[in-house]
């Protein structure tokens, strides 16, 4: 979990009027006010030390708020809660309500590939201190690193606006035909000498080593502002105390985090005293936001929860009025509406509840829960009278799960290793580098990042991504999973299998999807071919006390004439054969492979 370091007077005097009175010398206090904001004291300050240079360490306990984890946005969060106003951020833009902006960045079309996104603002009106610029680093640190996932998708970057020649322009070119002085160097050297010999071209030149143009910041004259998302320039990159005008920048592969991560950065900024300028952004071609846009820009959409899933999900009904004023301790504009919850069918009748716009800061309202979470932390945890379970149950396992420990015996023995994988993947490794459509697979609706956005379909991709880093290993490799997998039942056109406990049609909690248990085995190597997975398909179901046939497969992951597909009871519940040589190219695998996957769940 993020843990932050807060400078003990700077987060007092953010928090509000009362706060050191409250909490200082207070551990007890701290503690029992960070809970609304799912955090913990981790470290308290040093009180031997002068005020100004105490620093408090905070762990922070929910990744998906990243607007927490710096001085400015967790103290924002106790002093939304102590005083249930929410803070008016002016300077965003809107769809319907662009603001005006005197400076311009231009995106050609050579970015758009490789980092095509981008978002910014210019702060100013105050100088900038020594804790607020340890601030402003860890907060970028944070949010490229976590939030960013070691900047591939995010990196931001602080320049002196007073040097720089409008407008900026923000563009691809070659690696080699670029030079400029970069932060901690002294002496020029080309993008790609800046990948082989400076730290942080060395740390992360994973990210685009490979591309045929990377992206550059420059001034209107072509100065060089930073080379993202590895290091800025020596001139134009470096911030130092007493700076009092700013730009700041992000760039990065999914436009809603980049933007998201900006509108954090400003909100955080302005709530430090500075005064916060939008920047118009125009690109070469069409994003999710449109062609131009003014930044900071407010993108969020807002979000209905039912009266009646606050009831059940917190055991007291409490009315719209109670949950507005809830949601407003937490910084959430809210209103009493009728309507419909995300997922629900379409021919539902409309429902009294209330309609929460997140605020500029925040975008994890992914759901009516969500809501119904800050309802509950909003209203006070304390505040609900503690019951006694009421219900008698036993724990006992599931069938499946007593089938899936036999299959894996089997597995074991046959000389498979298992392995166990997470569900979330990008499409890239899920649809792309297994050279499907994409037709059945599920998309998360606001994704944290693009490597973690679909819901896998299929363990076979899961268990390639772990043979595409193993060539070091003597072959042959023997590989399995049993996991979940889930895909759109009536996209792919698929029939719900015999005693599943998925619905596909109905009502209720009908969601047109099925979660299924899958087993997944691949075995690389030269003796690798279809007659032994084969082989090893049947040693599987004799063990397993079961009866199979098998058809031609046309399925696009192997070989046509390699596969063939797994017929139980006259139902197809899985295919083996040999992984198309496409597929192997895509993964950076060498050697031949063979694979199988079944539904396991069919076979109880």
């Amino acid at each position: 979990m993020p843990k932050i370091e807060v400078n003990e007077e700077a987060f007092y005097t953010l928090c509000g009027p009362g706060a050191r009175e409250s909490w200082l010398g207070s551990r007890e206090a701290l503690e029992e006010a960070l809970s609304c904001a799912k955090a913990e004291l981790d470290e308290d300050s040093d009180k031997s030390l002068p005020p100004a240079e105490r620093v408090l360490k905070i762990e922070l306990n929910d990744t998906n708020r990243p607007d927490l984890w710096a001085t400015a946005g967790c103290a924002r969060q106790l002093r939304v809660y102590q005083s249930g106003r929410r803070p008016e951020y002016p300077f965003f833009s809107t769809r319907g309500n662009v603001k005006q902006a005197s400076h311009k960045i231009l995106v050609e079309e050579g970015v758009r590939k490789v980092r095509p996104y981008l978002a910014g603002f210019i702060a100013g009106g105050k100088a900038v201190t020594d804790a607020s610029l340890r601030d402003m680093i860890q907060t970028q640190e944070k949010l490229a690193w976590n939030y960013g996932r070691k900047r591939r998708t995010i990196s931001m970057g602080l320049y002196r606006i007073s040097i720089i020649r409008w407008p900026i322009i923000y563009k691809g070119v070659d690696p080699d035909s670029v030079s400029f002085v970069p932060l901690q160097w002294d002496k020029p050297l080309s993008l790609r000498e800046i990948l082989k010999q400076h730290p942080k071209g060395r740390e992360y030149g994973f990210i685009q080593e490979h591309e045929p143009l990377h992206p550059l910041l420059t001034d209107a004259e072509g100065a060089v502002l930073s080379y993202p998302p590895i290091i800025n320039s020596a001139d134009l990159g470096a911030v130092q105390v007493g700076d009092t005008d700013l730009f700041v920048e992000l760039t990065g592969t999914d436009q809603a985090s980049v933007t998201l991560s900006a509108s954090i950065m400003a909100c955080d900024l302005a709530d430090q005293g500075y005064t916060i300028e939008p920047v118009e952004i125009e690109y070469a071609y069409d994003t999710p936001f449109g062609r131009n846009l003014v930044s900071p820009y407010y993108f969020q959409e807002p979000v209905f929860c039912s009266l009646g899933r606050v009831e059940k999900f917190l055991g007291e009904k409490l009315s719209a009025a109670e949950c507005t004023a809830a949601l407003a301790r937490m910084g959430v504009e809210a209103e009493e509406a009728l309507g419909l919850e995300r997922g629900a069918p379409e021919a539902s009748a409309p429902v009294e509840g209330i309609l929460a716009r997140p605020p500029e800061y925040r975008n994890d309202f992914l759901h009516a829960a969500d809501v119904m979470e800050d309802v509950m932390i909003g209203r006070g945890l304390g505040s609900f009278k503690p019951q006694r379970p009421h219900d008698f149950t036993v724990g006992r396992l599931s069938p499946i799960t007593y089938f899936s420990r036999r299959v894996k015996e089997i597995m074991v023995g046959m000389g498979y290793q298992e392995m166990i994988y997470n569900y979330l993947g990008s499409r890239r490794d899920l649809v792309e580098n297994m050279l499907g459509d994409g037709g059945r697979i599920l998309r998360i609706a606001n994704p944290m990042t693009e490597n973690y956005e679909y819901v896998r379909d299929t363990v076979l991709a899961s268990l390639l991504a772990s043979e595409s880093v193993s060539g070091h290993a003597s072959y042959p490799h023997r590989i399995f999973e049993i996991g979940k997998v889930a895909f759109r039942a009536e996209d792919a056109g698929l029939k719900r299998p015999a005693g599943s406990a998925d619905t596909v049609e109905g009502t209720g909690n009908s969601t047109g999807v099925l979660t299924r248990q899958y087993l997944g085995f691949v075995h690389a190597g030269a003796e690798a071919n279809f007659n032994t997975v084969a082989g090893q398909l049947q040693t599987l179901f004799y063990y397993l006390s079961r009866e199979y046939t098998v058809e031609e497969s046309a399925d696009c992951r192997f070989i046509p004439g390699r596969a063939a597909a797994i017929l139980y009871k006259g139902v197809s519940i899985g295919v083996f054969g040999e992984i198309h040589p496409q597929a192997l190219e895509n993964w950076g695998l060498s050697v031949p492979s063979t694979a199988a996957e079944l539904d396991i769940e069919a076979l109880l």
